[in-house]
């Protein structure tokens, strides 16, 4: 048999972690947990805690993580199978046998990792060979170091058919083949896959060698600049991150992990002391990759040329991770200026002003907008709608409810804010305040012109005497007033007309009205009834009175919007939970009293609204009644 995760939930519960961890690392209590100077990086203040009963431990320093497993593998340096082995014989436990498909499976893998091992250290040897002299002086141009080419393992693939099975002659063919270092045409004639170039090895999480890049030194015609191993037993590109296995202990120093488009830009970076990088190899980022990221740093930031292809990348990760999206898990952006690559900026502007870039990413949700606001012309209605579609498609994509309701706010209201600027205020009427001057007319706005017959009734039925005939009258006038601030309250409007089915005529008048009237003059969508006396008030809003702050008006409209939904709302579902009395007397009767008491708060927040009011109109102290 394998081994399970249930087998391996028993043994960490049989190991208790801060003993393992007190065996090098010093420990003290810290309440529930211990805590101590983490291991994994130099530090003089604890950061680094083991959690007995959640079975892991952190550090806040730089981030590393995990449980029993993990620690014998990252701080004793121990295979995992050496490890499982080592900790079950410390839980008194017996290790199961393996899974004879799956043995098989790991001894192939084995046997692979032996080729292409043996094949890297081939291909260093010609590069430091009389025949690899050109590719010396193409690395040397290309700036990198003695030290960056001896680390990441440059080598030079002859430019010869035959040339690894004389290399690695202790290998059969098969195993070549198996390795992705052997091909094979129509004729079955059979070739060395990579001749004439610069070879890379990539390598896995544990810094074995799995598969090769090759770059050629000059342009041929029909020769592909950059070739990698095809997947193999070893090698799936989607699953493999070029240089993860240099870039993770780096990340857990930096909290970051920076993702460029190729191996020569994490080369370029890495000479440039970058060292938290990494790249896809040949795809675009998959979700696999991603969520490896994600297990490193919360935002990986996505650095990716300024030229089109490379803007074409960053959104085909931006649309991968939409789904994927979870809280405090995204992605920041990166876009290089206009032409450039890493070691092009870095080369002409220096490491400084590549961390400067690094410093600042853009959130997702700026890059997804700019790139639909820019992807076409957008001088029509139709083409504004366009807009709209594609990004509302995006947002339906992402899985966590409470992110897409966020997702689909902000990007309404950036389209909102692009599609109905505002436009220029209108002059004042003869005898009107000018905007922002104390006074004035208050009286009952009358509503647009445009409407139907009904609904121009229903509306300045519901809209007269806004300060006089309590709080939904209010409302409507304040929107009314400040039409921006509708779509702010778009869906507890849609909720209100729901619920109060008199009400929804004048809503939907003010819904369709808000993006085609200005947002910009003193009373936006309504006006004045010339010669109207102003009503005596009881109660004054200031989101009603001419010249309020416009931004402490709007703060005081969202409070009496809330107010205004929230009763109606509980009142439904105090309803709801009446009628089923009968059927769960108990169930009902303890949802009852909470949905009373909730109404009873509603009460006190509304008197307590209208005594603010009342102090306002009054000038008194908050008690005022």
């Amino acid at each position: 048999m394998a081994i399970t995760p249930q087998w391996k939930d028993e043994l960490r519960a049989r190991i208790t972690l801060s003993t393992l961890v007190q065996r090098s690392v010093k420990l003290t209590r810290a309440g529930r947990e211990w805590k101590g100077c983490c291991p994994f990086h130099e530090e003089k203040t604890p950061s680094f805690y083991v959690n007995d009963q959640k079975q892991f431990y952190h550090c806040f320093g730089c981030g590393a993580h995990g449980d029993a497993i993990s620690w014998m593998v990252d701080n004793q340096g121990l295979q995992f199978m050496d490890a499982v082995k080592e900790l079950a014989a410390m839980a008194g436990m017996e290790v199961p046998a393996p899974d004879p498909v799956m043995a098989k499976r790991a001894e192939q893998r084995a046997s692979l990792i032996d080729v292409t091992e043996a094949a890297q250290r081939f291909f260093v040897e010609s590069l430091a060979g009389a025949g690899g002299k050109a590719a010396r002086e193409y690395l040397q141009g290309r700036g990198f170091s003695p030290a960056v080419m001896r680390e990441f393992g440059f080598g030079w693939a002859p430019d010869d058919r035959q040339a690894l099975p004389r290399a690695l002659s202790g290998f059969g063919e098969d195993m070549l083949e198996g390795a992705g270092m052997r091909a094979a045409n129509e004729q079955g004639e059979r070739y060395d896959r990579f001749r004439g170039r610069v070879m890379l090895p990539i390598q896995d999480a544990r810094g074995r060698v799995i598969a090769f890049g090759g770059r050629i030194l000059d342009k041929r015609d029909g020769v592909a600049k950059y070739l990698n191993s095809p997947d193999t037993e070893l090698f799936d590109k989607g699953r493999t991150l070029y240089n993860l296995h240099r870039a993770a202990p780096a990340a857990r120093q930096s909290g970051r992990v920076v993702v460029v488009e190729g191996y020569m830009d994490v080369i370029a970076l890495a000479n440039a002391g970058i060292a938290d990088a990494v790249a896809p190899l040949g795809t675009a980022l998959t979700e696999m990759q991603l969520e490896m990221l994600w297990r490193m740093v919360e935002v990986p930031v996505l650095c990716f040329d300024g030229d089109a292809a490379g803007q074409r990348a960053a959104m085909r990760a931006i649309t991968r991770a939409l789904p994927l999206l979870a809280p405090m898990r995204s992605l920041g952006i990166v876009r290089l200026p206009a032409g450039l690559d890493p070691d092009d900026l870095i080369k002409a502007q220096g490491t400084k002003a590549m961390e400067q870039l690094l410093a600042r990413p853009a959130p997702l949700i700026d890059t997804l907008w700019e790139f639909e606001r820019d992807a076409q012309p957008l001088a029509t209605p139709e083409a504004k709608a366009g807009l709209k579609a594609r990004l509302m498609a995006h947002v339906e994509t992402i899985a966590d409810p409470e992110i897409k309701s966020l997702y689909r706010r902000e990007l309404g209201d950036r389209f909102s804010a692009f599609a109905y600027p505002p436009r220029p205020p209108r002059p004042a009427p003869q005898g009107r305040p000018a905007p922002g001057q104390r006074g004035g007319w208050r009286g009952a706005p009358m509503p647009p012109p445009g409407l139907s017959d009904t609904a121009r009734e229903q509306l300045a039925g519901l809209m007269a005497g806004g300060q006089r005939q309590g709080l939904m009258q209010a409302v409507l006038a304040g929107l009314a007033r400040y039409p921006g601030q509708i779509a702010r309250h778009t869906e507890a409007l849609i909720s209100l007309a729901r619920l109060l089915p008199q009400a929804a005529p004048a809503i939907e008048s003010l819904l369709e009205l808000a993006e085609t009237l200005d947002s910009r003059a003193p009373t936006a969508i309504c006006t004045p009834a010339q010669g109207q006396p102003a009503p005596s008030a009881d109660i004054r809003y200031a989101f009603l009175e001419q010249g309020t702050d416009p931004d402490a008006a709007c703060e005081e409209l969202a409070e009496a919007v809330s107010l205004l939904v929230e009763r109606p709302a509980l009142e439904a579902a105090l309803a709801a939970t009446i009628a089923r009395f009968d059927s769960d007397p108990e169930g009902s009767f303890a949802e009852q009293t909470r949905l009373r008491a909730q109404l009873m708060a509603i009460e006190d927040r509304l008197k307590a609204f209208g005594r603010r009011k009342a102090s306002a109109a009054t000038g008194t102290g908050d008690d005022a009644a």
